[in-house]
């Protein structure tokens, strides 16, 4: 059955999203020969239902493009990539390599990344929950073994790298800091993470980035912090490692095993 039903259900599911495309044969209305009217009402409803699911999940892309740009855009985007799933909270992933390959938006070209960040944000909101371990997990340590540790990341976090100062952008137009210009045009790497209710943004200090995707990989600790040095010489250990304990980012710790 579902064979006979597949080529209608393309041919639906294309015309839903292209007006280019004609109704459906076998398409009926109980008021008119030819539900033309009707599916270009369903059609556009659709649309809209989409559109502001972007919008959602994307308002910061949306206010630094305009309404009517990113309304635009949109519609380019869904009907390149139509929602894979039933659940809207998770359309859109793709839509930030969709903006890096946008012409009209070329000219932004911090765009995408900012994308990136908003599509963590709510990739991080609803990810699994997870009991953060104390600071005092960390106490009475063997120095001689920390470097062996593997450290397990809380499941909300996400890493953002950039050129460009996306988390300074992001604050500004999402009401977090005040606008004004950047004077300081460097590259940041957000930290987006969700130890409790709120999702919370950071930019990372110089390293930290590489010592938490390390760390994240599966790493120990002290490859991480290889890594980290590798890429900032002036990598301050002491002070990431607090940051992630304080930050809450820590769900469990795995000790090496005992030497024999």
């Amino acid at each position: 059955m579902s064979a006979m039903l597949a080529p209608f259900e393309i041919s639906f599911a294309e015309a839903l999203l292209n007006a280019d495309r004609p109704v459906p044969s076998g398409i009926i209305a109980h008021n008119a020969a030819t539900p033309a009217r009707r599916f270009a009402v369903y059609r556009n409803n659709v649309a809209l239902g989409l559109r502001k699911a972007l919008q959602s999940r994307f308002p910061v892309v949306e206010k630094i493009v305009g309404q009517e740009f990113f309304a635009a855009m949109a519609l380019v985007y869904l009907k390149d990539q139509p929602p894979r799933s039933p659940q809207l909270t998770t359309y859109g992933d793709e839509f930030p390599a969709f903006i890096a390959a946008f012409e009209p938006a070329g000219e932004l070209s911090y765009l995408a990344d900012v994308a990136r960040l908003e599509a963590a944000r709510t990739r991080s909101y609803h990810a699994a929950d997870a009991t953060p371990l104390a600071a005092d997990h960390f106490a009475g340590f063997d120095t001689d073994a920390v470097a062996d540790i593997r450290v397990e990341m809380h499941p909300s976090t996400e890493i953002v790298r950039s050129p460009y100062p996306i988390v300074t952008i992001w604050a500004m137009n999402s009401g977090e800091q005040e606008l004004a210009p950047i004077e300081n045009w460097r590259g940041e790497d957000a930290l987006i993470s969700r130890p409790s209710l709120q999702v919370e943004i950071r930019a990372l200090p110089p390293g930290g980035a590489a010592f938490l995707l390390a760390l994240y990989a599966g790493l120990p600790l002290g490859q991480a912090a290889e890594a980290a040095l590798a890429e900032e010489p002036n990598f301050n250990l002491t002070g990431n490692l607090a940051g992630l304990i304080g930050s809450g980012l820590v769900r469990d710790i795995v000790f090496p095993e005992p030497k024999k």
